[in-house]
C-alpha cells in the first residue's frame, strides 16, 4: 500500500529529496531567524511599542520597549534579564555590615503644627459623633482629609490616623494552641544585621544563613514524588497547604524575629519538591542557632477561621448550584429559593469553642547553613536560589510518566473546588455567598491564580523580600544598572543614545551639556492605531538598537565586530 513516500519524497533513513515538501519543511522560517537571533542578543521576542512624542518639536518616535515577561515561556530573554536582576538583589543585601536604611529624618516645625491641628480636628470629629452631629462629622471628615494632603505635600509618609472606623474588626483568641511547643520571646531590637565574630588572629567576618522549609506529609511516596497509595494520600490537605502557605512563611519569620530579639531579614524563593509540596528556600542575613530555627519553625502554625468546607452541600462539577437574583442582589438557594448566608453572617457563625477549618504547619525537615560573603559557597546558593524563578510551578520538575500526570491532575481536582479566598465562588458549594458577591460566579471556575494548575495552589508571589532586605526596591536596582551604563559611557567619551535605557534616563534628569532636557510624552500603541507596527518589525528595530548599544560600549582598541563584545550591564 502506497504510504506517501513518493508524493513526500523521502524514505526511512534517507535524506529528504532536494526540492520535494519535507525538504521545504526542514527549512528554517524567517520568523524563527529573527526569533533565534533576539535570543541571541538578549532582546525581548514580545516587545511592545510605545510612542514617544517631543512636545517641543511633534516629532514622534515608535520606540520597543521589553514586555517585562518573568517566565521563560514567554519570553525567555525578559525572564532571564529579570532573573539576573532577583540575583543582583539577593547579592546585594545578604552579607550587609550596616543598616540599609537610614532612621527618618526628623519632622520640621510645619509638619509639627499640622500634627496639632490634625489632632484638635480629631477631637472636634469624636465629640460631634457623639453629639450625633452628622454635618459636623462630614466637615470635620473633609478638614482632616486636608490636614493630611498638606502632610504628604511636606513629604510625610503614611496618614497619622488610617480611617477604619467603618470597618468592624472580628478578632480571635490569641492563646496558643496545646498541641504546639512554647516559643522564647525577647524585645525586638531595630538592627537588622548580625552577629560580628572575631578569630583569635583578629579576622572578623559577620556570616549570614541560607535556610530550607518544607510542608509536612500527606502519604507515603516513591522517588518520582507519587504517592505509594494515591487513595489513602490526602489531596485535600495538601491542596490547602499549598493556598495558606504564605502566611505560615509570614508567621515564621514574625516568630523568628521575636525568638531571637532582632529584625531579620531574608531573600525567599518558593519552590515545589517533586511530589508538588511548596518548598521555601531562604537566604537571611546573620546567624540563628540551628537549635532554635527548629524549634521555632516547629512552634509555627496559622490558624484558617473559614466555615467549615468538609462536605459541600451541592454537588461539585454539577450544574445545580446557587444562582444570581437580580431584584435581591444575591445568591438563592436552588433546592429551597432561599438567599444564601453572607460571608460575614458565616464567619460570624464560628464560635469560640470551635476548631479552625484548618492548620498549616512545617514538615520536621529543615536544613540551616552557614554562608560567608564573597565566597564560591555563597555564589552557588544564589545561584541555587534563582535557578526555577523563569519556569512555573508545574515546570520545575519534569513529569514524563503517566503516574506523575495522574499526580498532577489529582492535585489540579482538589485545588479546583478548594475555597482560595473569601471572594472565591466556590464557596457556593457551601451554601455561602462570597464576600462581595456579584453575578456570574460559578463554582470550579474561580479566577484566583490558585486554582491553576501552573501555580499548584500557590497563588502568591514566586520571590518575597523584606522590607530592609538591600534598602531598594527592583525599581532602584534597575536604576543602579543603567547608571552603571552611563558611567561606562563617560568612561569611553561616549553619549548615550537618546532611545537607550541609560540615555533616556540620562536625558530625563537633564543633559551633560548644560542645555535643558526636551519635554518627551510616552503613550502606549494600541493595535488598532494606524502607525502601530508589526512585532516583526518591533523585534528587528531592537535588534538594531541592542547591536548600537554594544558598539558604543566596546573600547575603542576593540577587535572583532561589536557582536563580539556582551557586556554584562548593557
Amino acid at each position: 500500500m502506497d504510504q506517501g513516500g513518493a508524493d513526500s519524497g523521502q524514505t526511512t533513513g534517507e535524506e529528504p529529496r532536494p526540492g520535494s515538501r519535507a525538504a521545504r519543511m526542514r527549512m528554517p522560517l524567517a520568523r524563527q531567524v529573527v526569533e533565534a537571533v533576539a535570543a541571541q542578543e538578549g532582546v525581548c521576542m514580545r516587545p511592545v511599542a510605545l510612542r514617544r512624542v517631543d512636545l517641543d518639536t511633534g516629532e514622534t518616535t515608535i520606540v520597543p520597549a521589553p514586555c517585562g515577561a518573568t517566565l521563560a515561556s514567554k519570553c525567555p530573554p525578559c525572564a532571564e534579564r529579570a532573573r539576573r536582576l532577583r540575583m543582583a538583589q539577593c547579592k546585594t543585601g545578604w552579607h550587609l555590615d550596616d543598616e540599609p536604611l537610614p532612621p527618618p529624618d526628623p519632622p520640621d516645625d510645619e509638619a509639627k503644627q499640622l500634627g496639632r491641628l490634625r489632632a484638635d480636628l480629631e477631637a472636634i470629629r469624636t465629640d460631634a459623633e457623639q453629639a450625633g452631629d452628622t454635618d459636623g462629622v462630614t466637615d470635620a471628615d473633609e478638614m482632616i482629609g486636608q490636614v493630611d494632603e498638606h502632610l504628604t505635600d511636606l513629604g510625610v509618609r503614611g496618614k497619622a490616623a488610617p480611617d477604619d472606623r467603618e470597618r468592624p474588626r472580628r478578632t480571635r483568641s490569641t492563646r496558643r494552641r496545646q498541641d504546639a511547643p512554647d516559643l522564647p520571646r525577647l524585645p525586638v531590637d531595630k538592627r537588622t544585621v548580625g552577629r560580628t565574630y572575631t578569630a583569635p588572629d583578629g579576622t572578623a567576618w559577620r556570616p549570614s544563613m541560607f535556610l530550607t522549609l518544607t510542608c509536612d506529609t500527606y502519604g507515603r511516596v516513591l522517588a518520582d514524588g507519587t504517592p505509594v497509595d494515591p487513595d489513602t494520600y490526602d489531596y485535600r490537605r495538601a491542596a490547602r497547604d499549598a493556598i495558606h502557605f504564605p502566611k505560615l512563611i509570614d508567621r515564621f519569620w514574625q516568630n523568628l524575629r521575636r525568638a531571637v530579639g532582632w529584625e531579620v531579614q531574608y531573600f525567599a524563593v518558593l519552590e515545589p519538591q517533586r511530589r508538588l509540596a511548596p518548598h521555601l528556600h531562604a537566604a537571611f542575613r546573620g546567624t540563628v542557632p540551628r537549635v532554635l530555627l527548629r524549634q521555632v519553625a516547629a512552634a509555627t502554625y496559622h490558624q484558617v477561621w473559614w466555615p467549615p468546607t468538609d462536605q459541600p452541600i451541592h454537588p461539585t462539577g454539577g450544574s445545580d448550584h446557587p444562582t444570581w437574583d437580580e431584584q435581591t442582589g444575591g445568591y438563592l438557594d436552588p433546592t429551597t429559593g432561599a438567599e444564601l448566608v453572607s460571608w460575614d453572617e458565616a464567619l460570624d457563625a464560628i464560635g469560640s469553642d470551635d476548631e479552625p477549618a484548618h492548620v498549616v504547619r512545617f514538615g520536621p525537615q529543615i536544613r540551616a547553613d552557614g554562608v560567608t560573603s564573597n565566597s564560591d559557597t555563597a555564589g552557588r546558593l544564589i545561584g541555587y536560589l534563582s535557578k526555577y524563578l523563569t519556569k512555573s510551578l508545574d515546570e520545575c520538575h519534569a513529569i514524563t510518566s503517566d503516574r506523575q500526570r495522574a499526580h498532577v491532575d489529582r492535585l489540579a481536582a482538589a485545588l479546583r473546588y478548594e475555597p482560595c479566598s473569601p471572594t472565591c465562588a466556590n464557596w457556593l458549594l457551601h451554601g455561602i455567598a462570597p464576600k462581595n458577591a456579584r453575578g456570574g460566579l460559578v463554582p470550579g471556575r474561580c479566577r484566583g491564580k490558585a486554582h491553576r494548575r501552573e501555580t499548584l495552589g500557590f497563588g502568591g508571589r514566586r520571590v518575597l523580600v523584606s522590607r530592609k532586605w538591600s534598602g531598594k526596591t527592583l525599581g532602584d536596582h534597575k536604576a543602579d544598572r543603567v547608571a552603571f551604563v552611563r558611567e561606562q559611557l563617560q568612561a569611553l567619551g561616549k553619549q548615550a543614545d537618546p532611545h537607550s535605557p541609560a540615555g533616556g534616563q540620562a536625558r530625563a534628569g537633564g543633559s551633560s551639556d548644560g542645555m535643558d532636557a526636551p519635554r518627551v510624552a510616552w503613550e502606549l500603541v494600541r493595535p488598532g492605531d494606524p502607525d502601530a507596527p508589526r512585532r516583526e518589525h518591533l523585534i528587528l528595530h531592537a535588534i538594531a538598537n541592542r547591536q548600537r548599544w554594544r558598539a558604543q560600549l566596546a573600547p575603542p582598541d576593540a577587535t572583532g565586530p561589536p557582536g563580539d563584545a556582551r557586556p554584562s550591564a548593557a
